[in-house]
């Protein structure tokens, strides 16, 4: 019997940006995309894994059993070799509670001021969990974009680190590239790919 697609899909994040990126892409969808900010009395959930996709897993699994949502939830960040894989799961948090986006990249760029273009290797890495409304995960999906961290910021397009990666067989940045080209080469653009698939295969509009 085939699932009726469900009316609302919860995007549990706080991020601007990232919601627009969503908005975007799943726009040719059947279905209303909430965010978190419409839910004021919601409790926040803690990033407390070890990994992309154990945060992932437990947003999803929370928002969706505290709104009674299909919930889809993101955990992304920035590895970068010469840090050991620094960020990584931290990167949201990086340069301390409540820097700005400025200051983390401030941080990174004087951590890696002694290393020359070949040793600026670098990942943005996206996990996207989605869970029913009862919480239960139905669907994992990874994204990942190689490339290196620029010298200097650069661009005021995206967010984030944006504006210091310059993904593979490009010469600027995310914050340089017009938004139709990250759309389809970034970390979040490919594990969306996975995940509007499994959305698809498993429900039907009615309309």
């Amino acid at each position: 019997m085939t699932k009726v697609f469900p009316d609302e899909l919860l995007i549990a994040t706080g991020n601007k940006g990232k919601f627009v990126e969503y908005q975007s892409f799943l726009a040719s969808m059947p279905i209303r995309l909430r965010n978190l900010a419409e839910f004021p009395v919601i409790t926040e959930v803690e990033e407390t894994g070890m990994t992309f996709s154990e945060n992932a897993i437990l947003k999803a699994r929370a928002y969706a059993r505290q709104t009674g949502l299909w919930a889809l939830a993101d955990d992304s960040g920035l590895e970068v070799d010469a840090l050991g894989g620094a960020p990584g799961v931290l990167s949201a948090r990086y340069g301390g509670a409540g820097a700005t986006d400025s200051k983390r990249i401030e941080r990174l760029l004087e951590e890696l001021c002694r290393c020359a273009s070949g040793e600026r290797r670098a990942r943005f890495i996206c996990v996207i969990a989605i869970a029913d409304a009862q919480g239960e995960i139905a669907s994992i999906s990874t994204g990942k974009c190689e490339g290196l961290i620029a010298h200097t910021s650069e661009g005021e397009r995206g967010f984030g680190y944006d504006p210091v990666f310059i993904p593979d067989g490009f010469d600027q940045t995310f914050g340089e590239l017009p938004p139709e080209i990250k759309q389809n080469i970034s970390h979040r653009a490919l594990a969306l790919q996975g995940a509007r698939s499994f959305l698809m295969s498993q429900f039907q509009s009615t309309a």
